[in-house]
């Protein structure tokens, strides 16, 4: 079964804040609908989140939850609540992104 919507290549920071714990780690791949985290202690599948997305000056927040964990690598999350103003950051980046791969803008 193939994915909803593409995930793109990013370099970004993000601040994920869970259970009152703060981390700041990177994120590798993005989508409209979630984005993947690299760290070596990822959390649990299910476990709920904040996250924060910092790139090209601009910040993404949203809730979250852990719908696959990689031991070492990482970990994959679904945006759960977006406000409308950080969709449309999102948007803006996904949209970049699309450009640099070279496809086409809806």
């Amino acid at each position: 079964m193939g994915r909803r919507v593409p995930r793109f290549p990013c370099k970004a920071s993000a601040e994920v804040t869970s259970g009152g714990a703060i981390e700041l780690i990177n994120v590798s791949e993005l989508s409209r609908y979630g984005c993947f985290l690299q760290t070596p202690t990822p959390l649990a599948t299910g476990t709920g989140l904040a996250v924060k997305i910092m790139n090209q000056g601009k910040v993404f927040a949203a809730t979250a939850m852990v719908v696959y964990s990689q031991p070492d690598l990482g970990m994959g999350i679904a945006f759960r609540e977006v406000k409308s103003l950080f969709q449309g950051v999102l948007e803006d980046w996904l949209r970049e992104l699309l450009e640099k791969r070279g496809g086409a803008v809806n």
